[in-house]
Order: structure tokens, then sequence, then C-alpha cells
């Protein structure tokens, strides 16, 4: 929840929704391979589409801006944010945070973000990391150059200081000049297109 207030300092109105309730209470298991497989895995991307349409909605009957509506997201939430900046028209930035960008679809999560560059209307700001071994530099290349050539306005870079997971202060991963850097280049980004 750091991250979330940062951007709330940051005057953006910042609310996270809990994307997994339906699959059961992600603070409560501690194996990230049974997280993964018994909850992430059985979260169908259709249904996180409409949740966070249903988001936006709640900051609209709230008083919020969602005609400068921005998503930040980390590991399968960086995923997201690219099939959200896919799937929402009007999204006006996205900063996604080391998501996976390629791989095998499944019955539930059928779309890779590789695949959406054609209908992405927001720019996407990513930020990878080259000690990372969720993301291959390769795929990072490969997703900017579909990005180009589609003439989006969207942005990966990769880091090579620091390792998946960087802004978890509570993690071995957590790398606090690289966090502090990260962060600096998502504001700016989202004060740039927000």
């Amino acid at each position: 929840m750091a991250a979330l207030r940062r951007f709330a300092k940051a005057g953006y109105y910042a609310i996270a929704p809990d994307l997994y309730q339906r699959q059961g209470d992600a603070t409560k298991v501690s194996d990230f391979k049974a997280l993964v497989t018994n909850i992430v895995g059985r979260t169908p991307d259709t249904a996180v589409m409409t949740n966070l349409d249903s988001t936006l909605a709640f900051v609209r009957h709230d008083g919020g801006n969602t005609t400068r509506a921005g998503i930040t997201g980390f590991c399968w939430g960086g995923w997201t944010v690219w099939l959200y900046a896919a799937h929402h028209p009007m999204l006006k930035a996205g900063v996604a945070w080391y998501g996976r960008l390629t791989g095998a679809g499944t019955p539930l999560q059928p779309n890779k973000p590789i695949d959406l560059v054609a209908p992405i209307s927001a720019p996407v700001s990513d930020l990878y990391d080259g000690l990372d071994k969720g993301t291959a530099v390769t795929d990072v290349d490969r997703m900017n150059g579909a990005l180009k050539a589609a003439d989006k306005p969207s942005s990966l870079t990769v880091f090579s200081q620091a390792d998946h997971g960087l802004l978890a202060d509570y993690r071995p991963s957590y790398n606090e000049a690289a966090a502090k850097e990260r962060s600096t280049k998502a504001l700016a980004w989202f004060e740039r297109y927000l």
C-alpha cells in the first residue's frame, strides 16, 4: 500500500481494488506458488477488466475525475496495465512495473500484451529490470518494436541494477535507490499524460 499512498500524496485519486477477492484472500497465502496457482491463475481476465471498469465507475460517482484516468500495477498487475490499456479506450496513461509481455495464455487469461498492441489507446510506460528473470530483455525488445511499428507513444525501459520486486520493501529484492528512481519516473509519466 506504500505505492498507493505515494500516488495519493502526489495528488491523485488513488484506489486499489481487490481483483482477487472472488478466488480467496491473497493476503492469507504465504506460499508464492500457491498464490499464483490458486488465486491469480483462477482470476479471469474478463473479470479483472469488469472490476476495473466498476472501479472507474465508483471513482466517477465519488467525485473523481475519470476523464484523466491512469492505471499502474506490479508483476501480474503490470500485465493487467497492458490489458486494460487495450480494453478501455478512455484510459489516459499507464505505468506497468515488471509485468510479463509474452507467454502461454490460458482459457481464463488468454491474452498477452504483445498480441494487444493495436487496440492500446493509452501511452504506457513499463519499468523492467535487467536482473528480473520473469521477463526476458528480448521480450521487452519485441514489445518495444511492436509498439514502435504501431506508432504507439509507449515506452519500455530496462534498468540493469535491480530485480523483480524492487519496490517491495518487505522482500529481499527491495532496492531503495532503484525504487526511488522508478517512482520518480512513474510520477513523471502520469504528470505528462494525466
